[in-house]
């Protein structure tokens, strides 16, 4: 039997020389990107027409003259270098990758998939997944709105989907975070399933916002209005996607706060009463926090009634303090209020001593805390607030 591995080679070199030596049998000449640096290629309809399903159609609709005219098409999206790539790929189906650096290979993919190679478009797409994923990660929007914008890169796209729902972090940390597309920003963090805190998700679109206005101050507290303004317009297709109940009392404090003006005013003043209303500066608003990350829960604790009564009555009164202090002072606005409220309840808190469980309060933890594993997972819904027009 003939071994066909040891026949290709020899064919394959037969159908380069005649690309690259033929001046008497070419019947087709193709113009390859714009001036001033187009370049016209020699080719042979025959191969062009099989090889790609791109050119065949396009052949197909310039019918060969019988005057003797060339057959003449123009690529003008394509780059002349590339195309000289491809086109020696089309006649004799080899390519070696090693001669190009990792972002030449993905403008053939492209080409390739302009030109319909689907073969060529498989073993690519899997050489960059398996070969080049430093490269990838740190060019993932490319990748992203890439292998979207087309139905061929299946790979990519499930690349990129992995990528968004396992590792987000090294999109977030990736050196061109900050001019990925508000539309791949938006895709990351709608996903329910994102391995991430809520203030982390909150801290890289506030990174992310300030970084599409680098006029904006450094500090938060010199920021103007007009400031303030254009961080808003900026953020306000992601601000709905964030899940503001799952902060701690504390992280709304000392991360979202500063920020109130970017907020729709409604969503703002249901947060300020949420996060008032809760003793505990690390707990989170049970009723309305809807988990990203399914963590084993902490066991509850509950305090001693005696030692709560105490700091109970202190707090209280601490209050009532600051509610007169309020009164002879009407000139404060209400953020400033209810900061003042949330440093007043975290100082108050962090006198509560670390109270050990009776056996009694830890049976009842115990239950509390089975029932809360059974709440069913509710599915991730994008908030009902909007901006004032």
């Amino acid at each position: 039997m003939i071994d066909n591995n040891k026949l290709l080679p020899k064919l394959s070199q037969n159908l380069l020389d005649i690309l690259n030596d033929d001046d008497e049998y070419y019947d087709i000449t193709i113009e390859v990107g714009n001036d001033p640096y187009a370049k016209i290629f020699r080719a042979h309809i025959a191969i062009l027409y099989y090889r790609s399903p791109y050119l065949r159609r396009i052949l197909s609709t310039n019918k060969k003259k019988n005057d003797g005219t060339l057959t003449h098409i123009k690529l003008p999206n394509i780059s002349p270098e590339i195309f000289q790539i491809i086109l020696r790929y089309i006649y004799d189906g080899r390519l070696s990758l090693k001669e190009y650096d990792t972002s030449e290979i993905f403008k053939i993919l492209v080409v390739a998939s302009e030109l319909g190679l689907q073969e060529l478009i498989t073993c690519l797409q899997t050489y960059l997944i398996k070969n080049k994923a430093g490269w990838m990660e740190q060019n993932f929007d490319l990748i992203y709105q890439t292998s979207f914008e087309s139905g061929t890169f299946l790979k990519l796209q499930k690349y990129c989907t992995d990528l968004i729902f396992k590792e987000p972090n090294k999109i977030f940390k990736s050196p061109k975070f900050s001019s990925i597309p508000e539309k791949l920003l938006i895709s990351i963090i709608q996903n329910e399933n994102l391995q991430m805190s809520e203030i982390q998700v909150w801290e890289h679109v506030l990174k992310w916002g300030i970084a599409q206005n680098p006029e904006l101050p450094s500090d938060v507290t010199n920021y103007l209005d007009d400031d303030f303004n254009d961080l808003k317009n900026t953020l306000q297709h992601c601000i709905p996607f964030i899940m503001f109940y799952n902060l701690t009392s504390k992280e709304f404090m000392d991360k979202v706060l500063p920020y109130e003006q970017i907020l729709p005013k409604e969503l703002y003043k249901d947060l300020l009463k949420t996060f008032l209303n809760l003793l505990d500066p690390n707990s989170k608003p049970i009723d309305q926090s809807k988990p990203r990350i399914t963590n084993k829960r902490n066991s509850l604790r509950t305090v001693d009634s005696k030692i709560y009564g105490k700091q109970q009555v202190a707090f209280s009164s601490e209050r009532s303090e600051t509610k007169n202090s309020r009164k002879a002072n009407s000139s404060k606005g209400d953020s400033s209020e209810a900061l003042e409220s949330l440093k007043l309840i975290i100082d108050t808190l962090k006198k509560v001593p670390d109270v050990p469980l009776k056996p009694s309060n830890v049976e009842e933890a115990s239950k509390t805390n089975d029932n809360l594993k059974k709440r069913p997972k509710k599915p991730r819904k994008k908030n009902n607030y909007t901006y004032d027009k």
